[in-house]
């Protein structure tokens, strides 16, 4: 009984306690956050956030006076279309690189890793001069290309390792059987890589949603996504807080909601076998 009592203890102080101070440390700011939008803004300089009395307002002001929605259309605007980019291109290169062989091979996916060292504000000034010349500046279209220049070349190693793990026996029998090599790919090879292109689409998918560098330079008053929309509610002298955390809460959700929805197939697709009964 008593070295019952030891074990549940010591699982108590070397399991859950760190597990409750790491969950605290890590939800604590987003929780801060969500109560802050729920507090009125006149009450946030007076008493602070507090649960007594909660209100809608700062939701209701930030979609009716700051026109978020907007805000949120044009960042899932530019969201979906780089995962269509990056996905088209990244799939299809990561084929490449896994099926074919070809000088230089190495070389390349090591480019293509190595571009991902530079920071992307040495890029801003070439893209905004290139986008200026084709007149594509305060577009979806240039915001698209330029975020497909940051999910493409990670995207591209993702999707290597993915098909990688696919014998190439099975492009064989299906070549076999009378498939060219793209129907070998999109029937065959692609439906057993599900899992890796959905988890890539999600990595697009956030990446392109919190960019804010290409969108502060590339965007403008007609293309506005919600992270330029967030920043612009810190002024020189003022805060609106409330206004703040609100954004904050509502560009969150799309990108958590997404994972929610996509986990189980993700990791139900990761166990299923590639020859079916």
């Amino acid at each position: 009984m008593a070295l019952g009592r030891k074990t549940t203890l010591a699982r108590i102080l070397t399991v859950d306690l760190p597990m409750l101070a790491i969950l605290t440390f890590t939800l604590g700011p987003y929780l801060w956050m969500a109560l802050t939008s729920l507090t009125a803004e006149d009450q946030l300089f007076t008493r602070g956030p507090s649960l007594a009395d909660l209100v809608l307002s700062n939701y209701e002001r930030l979609f009716a006076n700051v026109g978020f929605a907007r805000n949120m259309l044009d960042s899932f605007i530019i969201a979906s279309g780089t995962v269509v980019v990056g996905l088209a291109l990244s799939v299809s290169a990561a084929y490449s690189f896994s099926r074919f062989d070809f000088r230089f091979k190495r070389a390349l996916l090591l480019q293509f890793l190595l571009i991902n060292m530079f920071p992307l504000v040495l890029l801003i000034l070439p893209l905004f001069v290139l986008m200026r010349q084709l007149g594509l500046l305060d577009t979806h279209f240039a915001l698209i290309i330029a975020n497909s220049t940051i999910a493409i070349p990670f995207s591209v190693w993702m999707m290597t390792s993915y098909i990688n793990g696919i014998p190439r026996s099975l492009d064989e029998a299906a070549m076999t059987d009378g498939c060219s090599r793209l129907q070998a790919m999109t029937r065959v090879v692609l439906p057993l890589c599900t899992p890796g292109i959905i988890a890539t689409g999600i990595y697009i998918f956030i990446t392109a949603w919190n960019e804010y560098l290409y969108a502060l330079t590339l965007g403008g008053q007609s293309v506005r996504p919600i992270t330029v929309a967030v920043q612009s509610m810190i002024g020189e002298y003022q805060v609106q807080w409330g206004l703040l955390t609100a954004g904050g809460i509502i560009g969150a959700m799309p990108a958590t909601l997404l994972f929610l929805i996509v986990q189980r197939r993700l990791v139900g697709g990761l166990t299923q076998g590639a020859v079916k009964g």
